[in-house]
Formats: structure tokens, sequence, C-alpha cells
């Protein structure tokens, strides 16, 4: 069999769908000023008149890309879509309730696909249900290719492959620590948290899928003895103290002061559904038999470290709790962005991130990743990720076959590409001691 970006029966290389919502015209905007001339590209979404407003902004040959007029929850609409591209990136959530049709017809196609989704339900059905679908077609289902999840799965990706390269050995402890994040959530991504949470609240299958650190693994996870992650600092019985977690931060419940730095840290908003996703990755490429990972956020020092810290965690919790319950929800909604809102270009323009991965591994020898871009992570950001992986897909970089992640589907070629776009992706070993 061909793989699909092989193929010659296929009108397009690229659809991009939901390409009128705030985050689509961004990265409609990325792919008219990136993408080369030969690619086939297509903009697809439910109003024709909107994509008609959108195709006049962009420039040159961008202006006659076709439109296609689908409607995401429709299977038959989707279906023909699938067949008419070697690839699609798919900006329409919330993915539990518009996403699972198309990545479904894809998956039957051999047709690749990308989304933007952090939802953690929805990723682990279609784990469950297309997996080995997409396998036996050739399609890449590739979720998570904007904030969530590409720093975070691309550097620690970059990291296995570095230490595995210099001979160390696979990972161990692997904490990946938000230093810096300038830029708010889209409204598309507090939509998909709220519905997350409605389904969190009705369903019990929801919540044990929600509270298993390994709900993505699914097929493909490694052979039996890789140990499950775990957050203590702790070591186990017989485990020699070169290879053992680092020590443990001190402090309350979820916040925490590094006992090295006096920096105080809390867990990372995103790593309930970027850890079992990163998790996945390891499931797919193994990163080490050892292998454990978390994700924090570093919010300063000293007593205005401390109060951020106290604040930050209390809001999120407010917020998911507030999400939770039908009459609070609807408070929260008159405050919260909703679907299709976004800040202005001025707001975006001081935009940036830095995320740093600190990894121990099999042999003792200590490694750092830093990824970061100055860019708005939920919006300029995410849709040079987004588009990049999607022009990667349409162009038939990468391998594998199934439901992928960013690193195990695209790797070296997405860290090539973000590179030459001026995001930072660096890794190197740390001095001993």
């Amino acid at each position: 069999m061909h793989p699909p970006a092989a193929r010659p029966d296929r009108e397009f290389d690229l659809v991009l769908l939901g390409a009128t919502g705030f985050v689509g015209q961004l990265t409609a905007a990325h792919l008219a000023q990136a993408a080369p001339a030969r690619l086939r590209i297509a903009l697809a979404g439910r109003s024709a008149e909107r994509l008609e407003r959108l195709r006049a902004r962009l420039p040159g040959r961008a202006g006659t890309w076709p439109l296609l007029e689908v409607e995401a929850t429709d299977p038959r609409a989707v279906a023909d879509l699938a067949a008419r591209t070697v690839a699609v990136a798919t900006t329409v959530g919330p993915y539990a309730v518009r996403g699972l049709p198309l990545a479904r017809a894809c998956a039957r196609a051999g047709t690749h696909y990308a989304d933007l989704t952090g939802e953690l339900l929805f990723v682990h059905r279609s784990v469950e249900e297309l997996h080995d679908l997409a396998r036996e077609s050739g399609a890449r289902i590739v979720h998570a290719c904007g904030f969530d999840s590409v720093p975070s799965d691309l550097g620690v990706w970059l990291t296995a492959r570095q230490a595995a390269q210099d001979g160390a050995g696979g990972l161990t402890d692997t904490v990946l620590t938000v230093r810096r994040m300038r830029g708010g959530f889209s409204g598309g991504t507090i939509d998909s948290m709220r519905q997350q949470m409605i389904a969190v609240r009705a369903e019990a299958s929801a919540r044990r899928v929600v509270a298993d650190p390994e709900a993505l693994s699914g097929p493909g996870r490694p052979a039996p003895g890789v140990r499950r992650p775990h957050e203590g600092g702790v070591r186990r019985p017989g485990e020699d103290a070169a290879r053992a977690p680092r020590r443990a931060t001190r402090g309350l419940g979820p916040v925490r002061v590094d006992p090295d730095t006096g920096r105080w840290r809390v867990p990372f908003v995103m790593g309930g559904f970027n850890a079992p996703l990163v998790r996945r990755s390891h499931a797919l490429a193994g990163y080490g038999a050892g292998f454990r990972y978390r994700e924090l956020h570093d919010v300063g020092a000293g007593a205005g470290g401390a109060a951020r810290a106290v604040a930050m965690v209390g809001a999120l919790a407010g917020v998911g709790t507030g999400l939770s319950f039908g009459p609070t929800r609807a408070v929260l909604d008159r405050f919260l962005p909703a679907p299709g809102d976004g800040p202005s270009p001025e707001q975006r323009a001081r935009g940036a991130f830095t995320m740093e991965i600190v990894a121990g591994t099999e042999s003792g020898a200590r490694y750092e990743t830093v990824v970061g871009a100055d860019l708005d992570p939920g919006y300029d950001g995410t849709a040079v990720m987004f588009g990049q992986a999607a022009l990667a897909l349409a162009a038939g970089e990468g391998s594998g076959a199934g439901v992928l992640t960013p690193a195990t589907a695209l790797g070296p070629f997405l860290v090539d590409r973000l590179r030459s776009r001026g995001f930072t992706l660096t890794t190197r070993p740390l001095p001993a001691g």
C-alpha cells in the first residue's frame, strides 16, 4: 500500500477545517505565508460566506484556494472530505462533540489528521476505537498539535533522543517546568474544558479515565515491567542513588517550594492532559523502563511567589468546580471567553513562553531541554505549531500509522520546522553534581 501522501487520487494535499474560527483564521494566515506554492490547499467550514470573507483577506495564491462547505458532525460530509485530501487539519471543537466523525473518517480513508484538542476523554476514545483502524489504512491521526501538547511532547522526545545518542540510557525522573508564559486561553479551550467537566460530573466512566495517568497509553504500550509514573521523591527499594528522583519539594498540597532554588511551583494547568499525552509517546517510542513525568509552573520566589501559588491553585480549583455545576457554570460563562473569541493583535504581540525540561537517566547523567518562542502560546504560537504539523503531514513527512502524538508521528521533521520559524528547541547535558 502506498502512503496517503504518495497517492495521486486525492484532489487536495491539505484541507483546513474550521478555518473561520479565531485560531483557524490565524492558522490560515500562517499557511498562506508558509505553504509551498505547489501544495494544494482548501479551506473548509460551515459557512461559505464566512469562508469567502476569510479568503479575501489572505495574500497571494491563497486568495484562490478552493472553499468547501462542511458540517463536522455530518458523517457523510466528513467521509467525502477525507476521501478528497491527503491530510486534514481541524480546529472544530469541542472535539468530544465534533471531532470523532472526522477522525474516524480519516482513519478509514487512510487520510492524515491533525487537531488542537486538549480533551483527555476524546483522545482516549480515539485511541481505543481508531488506533488499529488507522494502522491498517496507513493514516496518522495526530492529536494535540498546538500548545496542547507540542512543547511538552517534543521537548521530552528531544531529551530522550539526546540521552540515547550519548549512551546515557533511558530517561528516569523527568520534570517540565513552565518558566515563562504570557498569553491567555482561547474560548475554544475554555469550551473544551467546560464540556469535559460536564462529562466527568455525569459519568463514572469519564471520572475513571480522567483519574488514570495512563489513560492514553492504550494500544502500543511497552512490554510488561515498565513502571507507572509516580510523583514522589522517595527512592524505590534497591534503586541506585544516582538514578533516584531529586529531593522532594516542600510545601502544602499542590503548592510546593523547591528547596534548591526557593522558588514556588504549582501543577501546570495543562499538565492533566499533557502528561498522559507524553506518556502515550513513551508507550509508543519507549523512553526507558524507569520513565516518570510531571509538569509544574514556576510562579516565583519568596512571599510573592507563595501568594501567587496559592492564588493560582485557588483560582483553578474554583473554575474547575464552577464549570462542573449548571448554576455556577452559567455565572462563569458571563466572564470567560466564548468560542471564537480572542485577544487583539496588540495583546497577542506581548505573548511568549519558555518551558524547561530536566530529566535524569539510567546512567545517572542529567539533561536539560528548553522549548520556547516569543509568540502568544494559545494563539499565534499555536497557529505556527499546528500549521507546521499540518504541512508536514501533507508533505508526507514522518512515519508510522495509528493514533499517534506529535513526537511519534513527526519528531525530527516538526522540530526542524519549528526551529526554522524561530522556536527554541535545545538540549544539553547538565554538569554532574
